[in-house]
């Protein structure tokens, strides 16, 4: 099920990945407190017999953890999908010979000779787009990575990256970034219209906003922890938008806000990527296809969250 460098079909065919950040990350989604590897490996298999074929990690997650228990997951499952991991160029990483050592090491803790799609996590500025673009080029040439992507980049990033590589013809697969509802700034400011113009793939990360559109959490129940901290001033604002939500989803025999959310990023042309850390999350977020929502509904939705002004 690997990509080749000419044909990013599957990338671009596939409605819905599986981000495995929560993977053994302590800081955001405080790992293991609530869920364990076995959970994880629950959610994987769940995943899979959805039929959804894309898993998103990265070395920085849980500080490798999280490749290591994607490994370990496609290793007892038998099943592989497509793997998307990144590397994050740090200040003390300045060649592309350590975007290579970060790569083997990724490759190492994942149990795989390469991956689908490696991505530069960040357009950190130590190193300019093209110096490190012409990494992940190096990257494919070593035949480590079927195919190469970016992350949070702007559109003049975006552009500099797909330019770069087009010397070599080879495709930019992606462009990875923030998008769900009360987060529509890619929309606003062109970046989507323009990866479909080239015919980037957009992945959407956090499609249900760190858990606030799943409608389980309120301004009296939190998120927990640090998450709390980031999200509890939105939790009041949000009843009108979770209300539409909910009286949506019963247009689809009582479909949850979560599904509602994540088939809303689809509708709008995005590659979603919900986390799932749990068998139920997983088997939620499996909810989200198979349906689409109507072009009337994805406007109401679109009205209802325009008050976030993002």
């Amino acid at each position: 099920m690997f990509l080749t460098p000419e044909d990013v079909r599957l990338l671009q065919d596939a409605e819905m990945g599986l981000g495995a950040w929560a993977w053994g990350d302590r800081m955001i989604w405080d790992y293991p407190h609530g869920y364990s590897d076995e959970d994880i490996a629950l959610a994987y298999k769940a995943t899979m017999d959805a039929g959804i074929t894309l898993v998103d990690t990265a070395e920085v997650y849980g500080g490798g953890r999280s490749e290591h228990l994607l490994g370990r997951c496609m290793k007892q499952d038998g099943r592989q999908p497509l793997v998307a991991t990144k590397f994050m160029p740090f200040p003390l990483r300045l060649r592309h010979a350590d975007m290579e050592r970060a790569l083997r090491g990724s490759l190492e803790r994942l149990g795989l000779e390469r991956v689908d799609l490696y991505q530069i996590h960040y357009p950190v500025p130590l190193r300019s787009v093209s110096y490190w673009v012409e990494g992940l080029a190096a990257m494919r040439r070593k035949g480590l990575t079927r195919a190469v992507g970016v992350s949070n980049f702007s559109q003049n990033q975006m552009q500099r990256a797909y330019s770069v590589l087009a010397k070599y013809d080879i495709p930019l697969a992606s462009n990875q970034v923030q998008y769900h509802l009360l987060d529509r700034r890619i929309e606003k400011n062109g970046l989507l219209a323009r990866c479909q113009e080239l015919g980037i793939r957009l992945i959407a990360y956090s499609p249900l906003a760190m858990g606030l559109l799943t409608g389980k959490y309120t301004p009296e129940n939190p998120p927990p922890r640090t998450r709390g901290r980031y999200t509890s001033r939105k939790l009041r604002a949000l009843t009108p938008l979770l209300k539409l939500m909910i009286e949506i989803g019963q247009d689809y025999g009582g479909r949850v806000p979560a599904q509602v959310a994540i088939n809303w990023c689809i509708c709008k042309g995005t590659l979603p990527i919900p986390g799932a850390k749990t068998l139920e999350q997983a088997e939620t977020n499996a909810g989200a296809l198979g349906w689409r929502l109507t072009p009337e509904q994805v406007s109401a939705l679109d009205a209802a969250s325009d008050r976030f002004g993002s």
